[in-house]
């Protein structure tokens, strides 16, 4: 079952954000090639972040997976979950930080990617 948490300083108090979880519960299971009922999407609000100095719109997000995870779905997840976070919440693609972690590549399996 892969799980997306995303974490994010932006406030989500009337912000309608059934897209956001809908989107990426498709961009998730698509690109990792498992089915949209396995996986499982958090999102946490109001966070303090601070990037580059300072506390603009960011956001951090991790994806756990059990197999399915390689440098091409590594970099489609950074991209699709990107452009979800900048069209959803005006979160720019350069102020996004995701960490995929695949609970079955062995000892050293996790992987950080930075758009």
């Amino acid at each position: 079952m892969p799980c997306l948490y995303i974490s994010t300083n932006v406030n989500l108090d009337g912000v309608d954000t059934d897209p956001i979880f809908s989107e990426a519960t498709k961009a998730v299971a698509t690109i990792i090639g498992k089915p949209e009922h396995f996986v499982m999407v958090i999102l946490k609000g109001s966070v303090g972040i601070s990037f580059n100095g300072n506390k603009e719109p960011a956001a951090y997000a991790e994806v756990v997976s059990m197999g399915g995870i390689n440098r091409e779905v590594k970099r489609n997840l950074i991209s699709t979950l990107g452009t979800v976070l900048e069209n959803r919440l005006s979160i720019p693609r350069a102020r996004f930080f995701l960490k995929v972690y695949d609970t079955t590549a062995g000892q050293n399996n996790t992987s950080k990617s930075k758009l």
